[in-house]
């Protein structure tokens, strides 16, 4: 599948997650216990599952009887097959997400659940803040070094545009301390984490940029114990495939309650008969009871 928008170099990807070592994968281990948390909240069993990752090892221990299927362009997922799909730490990465989305609203049955997983938010912004201190001080300019992380509000809306239902887009922070910034960037490496974006630098960067990132990192996001800290955070979207029986909004007029009551408030109606606009001035100031300032 051709994307003219492409920013990720899959390549570059696919050596990356070749280097991976698998005790590195704590994210994965995380998002496993979070889908794991989430399912033991849904009153429903679900029979035929069907995993999205490119370690499909670690996802096996979880959930041995699943389809395992690989993070590819175009997902190998049979039409209105599974109740359940976990599109596993991989939509980050993705050029086309709202595609990924789509194909999996696809291969769900009617009423089906896709809990999907993905870095975002404020994930790494300690060493981007660093890398991009350091490298404007010095060079004076910016390389492509960090992929860019959605909104979790942006995300829910992506879950919407892919046709699911009752979306919802929320994360959890998780922490890590390291003891410098080498270290961290170690640990991105072998956990598969590291550059793989098109338009990155291909020679090595100057050794004074990552001194003076390491002391700026130090600096701002330093610890009491002299270590430093890394924001990881894990997006949870959850949607469900249109089917018949999901609640669904009430039409406009239908309510039986008033507002007002419901509020334990007292009502206030106020005429817009022939309103034009030198009176929206005098809106403006109207106070909550009718009056005006």
């Amino acid at each position: 599948m051709h994307n003219s928008n492409q920013i990720i170099d899959q390549h570059a990807l696919e050596r990356n997650r070749r280097r991976v070592k698998m005790a590195n994968l704590f994210l994965h281990q995380a998002a496993a216990d979070e889908v794991a948390t989430r399912l033991n909240m849904v009153n429903r069993s679900f029979v035929q599952t069907a995993i999205v990752t490119p370690f499909p090892s670690l996802w096996r221990e979880h959930h041995p009887k699943a389809t395992l299927i690989r993070d590819n362009d175009v997902l190998c997922l049979k039409p209105n097959t599974f109740d359940l799909i976990i599109h596993a730490m991989c939509l980050h990465w993705s050029d086309d997400l709202v595609g990924q989305l789509i194909q999996c609203r696809l291969g769900l049955k009617p009423d089906g659940l896709i809990i999907g997983l993905l870095l975002g938010g404020k994930t790494l912004n300690e060493l981007r803040f660093a890398l991009t201190e350091a490298e404007t001080a010095i060079v004076k300019g910016l390389s492509p070094r960090l992929l860019p992380m959605a909104d979790v509000r942006d995300l829910g809306l992506l879950l919407q545009r892919a046709g699911f239902a009752l979306p919802v887009a929320d994360s959890t922070r998780i922490n890590v301390e390291y003891r410098d910034i080498y270290h961290l960037m170690h640990d991105l490496r072998a956990m598969g984490e590291a550059n793989a974006l098109k338009d990155r630098t291909r020679t090595l960067t100057r050794r004074n940029i990552f001194a003076k990132a390491n002391g700026l990192y130090a600096r701002h996001f330093g610890t009491d114990s002299g270590r430093i800290t890394a924001t990881f955070d894990v997006v949870v979207l959850t949607g469900w495939s249109p089917g018949t029986g999901q609640p669904q909004p009430l039409k406009p007029g239908s309510a039986t309650v008033r507002l007002a009551d419901a509020l334990n408030t007292e009502e206030h109606k106020f005429l817009t008969e022939n309103l034009n606009l030198d009176d929206l001035s005098t809106i403006k100031h109207l106070n909550s009871d009718g009056t005006q300032d």
